[in-house]
């Protein structure tokens, strides 16, 4: 009985009052003159950088002072997960994404990224473990990125997994610019590594002399949009430009991308940074934007809830603080929309969820439903008239 009462005091402890996540009233708005509702079904005090969605409907979320926790949106709980790796939590630093392997179910598995203290400096990480309960066991670092330096900036970081089951993580410049054309750094990369954090045999850069082996792209300033389109399998990304210049890209094997040798963007005091916009041998963005909208987080939309959203490319915007809907057209952007303005909520996540709703989160720790706005039962006449 005593050790029953322990345990209980010990979950009880572990979840959050269902006041402190209590669910706020919609924010009724249109796209394309379709009415839609978005809610607040979770707010919290700190950044979430990135949440994935549980086979039980509870979504896993990263917050980027170092917690990592699970909220039910049923019951309005959240627990906190521990055995959660130790993380430099400066600037843009700290606990990252997080990404579970598409045969949770099976495995367990958990991915983070990360940024980590490594001797003087910082580097970016990619650890995996499993989840038991509110648990993780087993917590392995799979890669650590090289050079470590001293600047907390650009540090990504997205994970995904491909249909092939190979992992793709996205590390930023670190405030290195030149490093993005050099191959011997994993600075400004997009990397391909096995699920147990090896390297494909079939890398692009495997057998060139002091490249590093894990490099499947190349010449990106900062990626924080990393996402596998559901119907053709390719990887779109999307990075921050510095003064303008924020980009969508579709990532082919082995292709430089280009920063900082071209780029629509400048640099923050006004002058022109590299050589142009383009040069031959450096993939052109499929779209980007003048001046900055700031995007992070990346999906395609292609559930059945919000008919007139299907295969449209959503991001945030942290800088204009509205969510992004991009109208893709044979790999072209024929369509701009800016939604959500006037949440003035810095947007730093964005996915669709098994329920076939959109879902974002926020920096000032808020996890907000898209939902379509159900109409009215109609009334019998003598309820509709007292």
């Amino acid at each position: 009985m005593k050790l029953w009462i322990i345990a209980l005091s010990y979950l009880l402890a572990s979840c959050k009052p269902i006041s402190d996540t209590i669910a706020k009233e919609p924010y009724l708005f249109q796209s394309d003159d379709v009415e839609l509702e978005a809610v607040a079904i979770y707010q919290g005090k700190d950044a979430i950088w990135g949440f994935d969605f549980l086979p039980d409907g509870k979504i896993i979320f990263t917050e980027r002072k170092g917690r990592l926790k699970i909220f039910d949106p049923r019951t309005l709980n959240v627990a906190d997960v521990s055995g959660v790796p130790s993380v430099v939590a400066r600037n843009q630093g700290g606990l990252l994404d997080v990404y579970l392997h598409p045969r949770f179910s099976e495995n367990r598995l958990v991915y983070l990224t990360y940024s980590a203290s490594v001797g003087d400096g910082m580097t970016t990480r990619l650890a995996r473990a499993e989840l038991d309960f509110d648990t993780l066991e087993n917590l392995t670092v799979l890669f650590s990125a090289e050079p470590p330096n001293n600047n907390d900036h650009h540090f990504g970081s997205r994970v995904v997994m491909s249909r092939a089951g190979n992992l793709y993580l996205s590390v930023g410049d670190r405030g290195e610019r030149d490093q993005a054309q050099n191959m011997g750094s994993h600075y400004g990369k997009i990397l391909r590594l096995k699920p147990d954090g090896s390297v494909p045999v079939d890398n692009p850069f495997l057998s060139e002399s002091g490249a590093k082996p894990e490099i499947w792209s190349y010449g990106h300033r900062n990626v924080q949009g990393l996402t596998i389109h559901p119907r053709t399998g390719e990887i779109w990304a999307q990075e921050h430009g510095p003064r303008g210049g924020d980009e969508i890209n579709l990532i082919k094997k082995g292709r430089n991308y280009g920063w900082p040798v071209v780029t629509h963007g400048r640099e923050y005091w006004g002058p022109s940074i590299g050589e142009g916009v383009e040069k031959k041998g450096m993939q052109a963005p499929i779209h980007y934007w003048l001046p900055s909208i700031a995007p992070s987080g990346l999906t395609f939309y292609y559930g059945k809830r919000i008919p007139h959203w299907q295969g449209s490319l959503f991001s945030g915007s942290l800088v204009l603080t509205h969510l992004n809907r991009l109208v893709i057209d044979n790999n072209k952007v024929v369509k701009e929309e800016r939604l959500l303005n006037a949440l003035n909520k810095r947007i730093r996540a964005v996915k669709q969820g098994p329920d076939e709703l959109l879902y974002f989160s926020t920096d000032d720790g808020s996890l907000v439903q898209i939902r379509p706005v159900e109409p009215e039962a109609d009334l019998p006449n003598d309820q509709a008239d007292s």
